[in-house]
């Protein structure tokens, strides 16, 4: 969930909105004079963004992305006990 707070507002409560992030992955927007100036998010979230922006920025992996969607489009696929035999193999 995504909660607007103001500056203000958030310097007497900024330990239970620490918690609210850590325990429920919320997230804050901060305004200062009704603007947004910063956003408060977990590590786990900001991880998986971070993780999300390179395999955007990464042709490579973006191309394999499409590969694999147009594969299960196309039904080809194998079934989960398929490919686990065959990486045992490897």
């Amino acid at each position: 969930m995504v909660h607007t707070v103001s500056l203000k507002a958030l310097r007497p409560t900024l330990p239970q909105v620490i918690e609210r992030i850590d325990g429920r992955l919320d997230r804050y927007v901060i305004t200062r004079r009704g603007k947004p100036v910063a956003v408060m998010l977990s590590v786990e979230d900001y991880e998986a963004l971070i993780e999300t922006l390179d395999i955007l920025g990464d042709p490579r992996a973006m191309a394999g992305l499409r590969r694999g969607e147009s594969d299960l489009r196309a039904g080809r696929m194998r079934a989960w006990d398929q490919v686990k035999r065959s990486l045992a193999r490897l």
